[in-house]
């Protein structure tokens, strides 16, 4: 098990950009010892949770949901235990609660067994 923490949302203009982060720390050394994926998910209200980004333990793959191509990036810095979430030309529709996610790597929900506590992002337009 994982325990993420998310940091860095708030409000910004629609175009402008933020950068969420989530520290992330193992509370058992097996944990610590999986080459865990990680992944960013975020829910607007009355929405379903949906999958935006993910990247893999080594960062040799990384994959985005079509609507944030080109204006989010992810990234991992395994020596810090940080996971990133850079987001440029931000759009009214980003606004969400945003969930940094540990485990298997994909785009489903269920490939992720630890959940951060969420961090609302708001873009006004």
């Amino acid at each position: 098990q994982v325990r993420l923490v998310e940091s860095g949302g708030g409000l910004v203009q629609a175009g402008g950009s933020l950068r969420l982060s989530c520290a992330a720390s193992a509370l058992t050394f097996s944990t610590y010892a999986m080459g865990y994926a990680m992944g960013w998910f975020r829910q607007a209200p009355g929405k379903e949770r949906e999958f935006v980004a993910a990247i893999t333990w080594n960062s040799s793959r990384s994959i985005y949901v079509d609507s944030v191509k080109g204006r989010f990036t992810i990234s991992r810095d395994n020596a810090k235990n940080m996971l990133y979430l850079q987001m440029n030309s931000l759009k009214p529709e980003d606004t969400a609660v945003y969930y940094c996610a540990a485990g298997i790597f994909g785009s489903s929900r269920s490939s992720y067994d630890d959940w951060g506590q969420g961090i609302q992002v708001t873009v006004s337009s």
